[in-house]
């Protein structure tokens, strides 16, 4: 899957010909009914109500809408409402250096006023953090439906009911350099869900710290209305999830009714249960089996509570997916995992406390290291332009 394209060229640099400095709640809700294509609000550092329902904000390639804290040490505090933002059917807006925090039913909401034919797209989501939402249930820090062409930049979720980053039939987007982490007292069902028709992925070098029962769902189970843009035979498809650390959580990554899926130079540490799962949460016929995922050239770390490497469920076809070249350390014993398929190429260490154990094991795993080529994982990102 070599897609990516560096859609955002062309507008994140632009010179933007407007600029409004905000204070308070009254103001930015004014500066959003009047903004424009190159329009930059500037808030100041401060509380901000929540609420806000922005519908069919359009800047262009040449002129973007910014939306932006002034001092990224001090940022502006959204709370109070149900959610802090809602963006309907909108292009070319950045969101950066904001917090929300707090809010019971979605941290920030971006779709696409339900109109499927006319998803919102270029949207740029950039030094936010969203914390503390739900607690419980399907309530997700950032809330995504019917979005093309955005990136999700150096951004961290702290706590969550459903899902850090829920995406329903998402196109051409990329999570890069951001920070999940579980809280006591938060459901947190995943870190990213990909769900709905969502194709064309990339979650990268990305920090999942017990991020609850799946970090990345890749696919789901989607009510047929809420495809995008239409029902095929997948929930995801051309997914890529690259140079990752994953720590804690009841599996790292869930291939779900997924149409293939590349995961790879990836650090996977201690998962409580599963390093992975395989399954199909969807009866409708029209959906193929689970299948033909890739697993190559990662790093696991796994100690007893990993009784099953691979949880399968059933009305998948776990046959045609395939394991290369990854690296497994028993902290414990000396097991080799047990996959669906065989590995080819597979690298296996047992893991010692003991001193000498140590530095053999640093060893091993700064050669491990090498031969799988973690240390020279970089982006691949945004090279081939898409209209």
């Amino acid at each position: 899957m070599k897609w990516y394209s560096l859609f955002l060229i062309g507008f994140l640099g632009t010179a933007l010909s407007e600029s409004i400095i905000i204070s308070d709640s009254e103001q930015l809700q004014s500066a959003l009914r009047s903004a424009g294509p190159g329009t930059t609000i500037l808030l100041k550092p401060g509380q901000y109500r929540g609420g806000l329902y922005i519908n069919n904000l359009a800047g262009t390639e040449e002129k973007p809408i910014l939306i932006t804290g002034t001092d990224p040490e001090d940022k502006p505090v959204f709370s109070g409402g149900g959610q802090a933002l809602h963006l309907a059917d909108c292009r070319y807006v950045t969101l950066r250096n904001l917090v929300v925090k707090g809010f019971p039913s979605n941290g920030i909401n971006i779709d696409d006023g339900g109109s499927f034919d006319t998803p919102a797209h270029h949207i740029v989501i950039e030094n936010v953090m969203i914390q503390e939402t739900g607690p419980e249930g399907n309530h997700d820090a950032l809330k995504m439906s019917g979005v093309n062409h955005f990136i999700i930049r150096r951004c961290r979720f702290i706590g969550w009911g459903g899902s850090g980053i829920d995406m329903v039939g998402c196109h051409y987007g990329v999570v890069e350099d951001c920070a999940f982490e579980g809280r006591e007292g938060f459901s947190q069902s995943n870190a990213v869900q990909l769900k709905g028709g969502t194709t064309n992925m990339l979650v990268q070098t990305s920090l999942f710290l017990d991020c609850g029962h799946r970090g990345i769902n890749l696919g789901g189970s989607t009510g047929l209305e809420y495809f995008r843009p239409r029902v095929d035979d997948y929930e995801a498809k051309d997914i890529e999830i690259a140079g990752n650390h994953f720590a804690g959580s009841m599996t790292p990554v869930a291939w779900v009714t997924a149409d293939g899926g590349w995961i790879h130079h990836n650090t996977i540490k201690q998962p409580g249960k599963w390093v992975l799962r395989i399954l199909q949460e969807t009866k409708d016929t029209r959906f193929k089996p689970c299948h033909d995922g890739l697993f190559e050239n990662n790093l696991i770390i796994f100690d007893s509570r990993v009784k099953t490497f691979v949880n399968i469920g059933p009305g998948t076809a776990p046959e045609t997916f395939h394991f290369h070249h990854n690296a497994w350390f028993d902290m414990e014993d000396d097991r080799k995992p047990a996959l669906p398929t065989p590995e080819t190429d597979g690298i296996y260490h047992l893991l010692t406390d003991t001193p000498e154990g140590d530095m053999q094991t640093a060893q091993r795993m700064y050669s491990t290291l090498s031969k799988i080529g973690s240390h020279g994982y970089s982006r691949k990102i945004l090279h081939k332009q898409y209209p």
